[in-house]
């Protein structure tokens, strides 16, 4: 299956990032080809179709059929609990979606964002192996972790903690109802 990917495989950003393909569902990653220094722009995100909630789709809004297939080598970009790059979708224009660096890059390094940065709840929900110290261990989206948790991980887009502050006014509001 991989080797079937690798051929048919046609890079769309080769002077930044190459696919690592590896055997296995999800196990193919995205490499920096070059270095990148904190809070560089990589690139924009172009070439976007609106889709339905999937597991390789990305949510770019609040709505529930705010999804994109970012139709690129983005798509290779894998989860981590430690990211070092932001998918940044804040923009209510699309030509202003970009990735990100949130620490120093090396070339050859793998690229991560944190999935709950752009997901309120997962399509496939999974138990992380990223092995960052601070693992979640259980991915299930944004919905699932609180507003400081999800700030501690360098960037999460604008609606994403809208919704966050939201759910938890009405939890407090609920509290103060029953008591």
């Amino acid at each position: 299956m991989a080797r079937d990917l690798e051929r048919a495989y046609i890079p769309s950003h080769p002077k930044l990032f190459y696919v690592n393909f590896k055997p296995g569902e999800f196990n193919s990653g995205l490499v920096a080809r070059k270095g990148f220094a904190t809070n560089e722009l990589i690139t924009r995100i172009e070439g976007t179709t609106r889709g339905p909630k999937a597991y390789s789709s990305v949510q770019c809004g609040p709505g529930e059929d705010d999804h994109i297939e970012l139709n690129s080598d983005l798509l290779y970009a894998n989860h981590s609990c430690d990211p070092n790059i932001a998918f940044d979708l804040s923009s209510r224009d699309p030509s202003g979606w970009h990735v990100r660096a949130l620490k120093p890059i090396a070339t050859g390094e793998e690229l991560s964002f944190f999935y709950p940065s752009t997901e309120w709840e997962m399509s496939q929900p999974f138990v992380c192996q990223c092995g960052a110290l601070s693992c979640l261990r259980e991915i299930r989206g944004a919905i699932a972790l609180g507003e400081d948790e999800l700030r501690s991980r360098g960037y999460v887009n604008s609606w994403i903690l809208e919704a966050v502050v939201q759910r938890d006014a009405q939890a407090a509001r609920n509290s103060r109802n029953v008591a």
